[in-house]
């Protein structure tokens, strides 16, 4: 018997991709496209432009995605597609096109939320994560806490008021100047610098709650630099920028270590955009090794929008459908949501 395979499709934001995976789970291609240099000039993503890029680039994509799986369309068992959250426009893209593709064919088509994809990023190289685990998603348009009693559960125990985190590193390095996306450059920039010269308060919650906010924060900063007269090319620019971006990583993991003693996990899992910076990534294993939690973080390039996390929680809802009674179906009903549900 054939082995089967599935095609994932991911148009959530600004990045358009496509995955095939095999029954295993073995991810036998992950293409992903990026519109960074389309949104640079804006200094952020601009939706309409982010839909149109994802109209001109999904063919090509998901062809190639195919061709370097060394797959046909006709070999395609199951299709998933992103369904939200996201930019409406943008997931309307690959939703619709997901649908075709799995209409022409005959196939299941199965809807994945977005932020559960980027959780299920961390098990594609960590298949044996132990339960219950923690975990905490942090990207450009999200920054939510889970608490997972077992596999595809999912119960949230905090999300972002207003800024995400990734969006807070954004417009910070958007006042400056500095570049889009502004993680990755402020990360670089700061690497130099003195985390403690510029002393940010962590944000808290007035209710105790396990949400976020990062608005003060990224307020906070702004008022910091017109201060100092920290600007693109300042003496003091390095150290600015690792003073904040230590704020936001205490921030995440403050709020990411007081739910694990409140819930008692066996792993911690970070996962999203943000999950590639670097002072997250170390403060987070040195932090979860001094309390003695398993940490997992997927590698960089499973931690921005890709299609393999797509189609690995695809996978893994099929493995689950028997016990669960949901078998996949072709639904054509399925539509795209841009909030997370509450």
């Amino acid at each position: 018997m054939a082995a089967m395979k599935l095609l994932a499709i991911e148009t959530s934001c600004d990045e358009t991709a496509a995955a095939v995976l095999g029954d295993d789970g073995n991810v036998l291609s992950n293409i992903v496209l990026s519109q960074d240099e389309v949104h640079a000039p804006y200094g952020g993503v601009v939706p309409e432009l982010a839909s149109r890029q994802h109209i001109k680039s999904i063919v090509y994509i998901v062809r190639e995605s195919l061709d370097a799986a060394g797959a046909g369309l006709d070999g395609i068992d199951h299709f998933a597609v992103t369904q939200g959250p996201g930019l409406i426009g943008s997931l309307l893209v690959g939703l619709s096109f997901a649908k075709g593709l799995a209409y022409y064919q005959h196939k299941p088509l199965i809807g994945i939320d977005h932020v559960e994809a980027h959780i299920e990023a961390a098990f594609l190289e960590n298949p044996d994560i132990a339960f219950p685990a923690l975990a905490l998603v942090v990207s450009g348009g999200h920054t939510s806490l889970y608490f997972m009693r077992e596999r595809l559960s999912y119960e949230v125990l905090g999300r972002t008021r207003d800024d995400a985190a990734g969006e807070a590193l954004d417009k910070i390095a958007k006042f400056l100047d500095l570049g889009y996306p502004g993680g990755p450059v402020i990360q670089r920039l700061a690497e130099p610098g003195d985390p403690s010269r510029f002393p940010f308060s962590v944000p808290r919650m007035s209710d105790r709650s396990l949400d976020f906010s990062f608005s003060g924060l990224k307020s906070a900063a702004i008022r910091t630099a017109r201060e100092h007269k920290i600007a693109k090319g300042a003496a003091a620019l390095a150290d600015f920028l690792a003073s904040f971006e230590s704020a936001v990583v205490r921030a995440l993991l403050d709020n990411l270590f007081a739910a694990a003693e409140t819930c008692g996990p066996r792993s911690l899992l970070i996962s999203g955009g943000v999950a590639r910076n670097k002072r997250l990534r170390m403060e987070f294993e040195r932090q979860s090794a001094a309390r003695g939690y398993a940490a997992y973080i997927p590698s960089p390039k499973l931690c921005t929008d890709n299609a393999a996390m797509v189609g690995a929680l695809a996978w893994a809802r099929i493995l689950a459908a028997p016990k669960s009674g949901r078998t996949p179906a072709l639904d054509l009903e399925l539509d795209a949501y841009p909030r997370q549900p509450i």
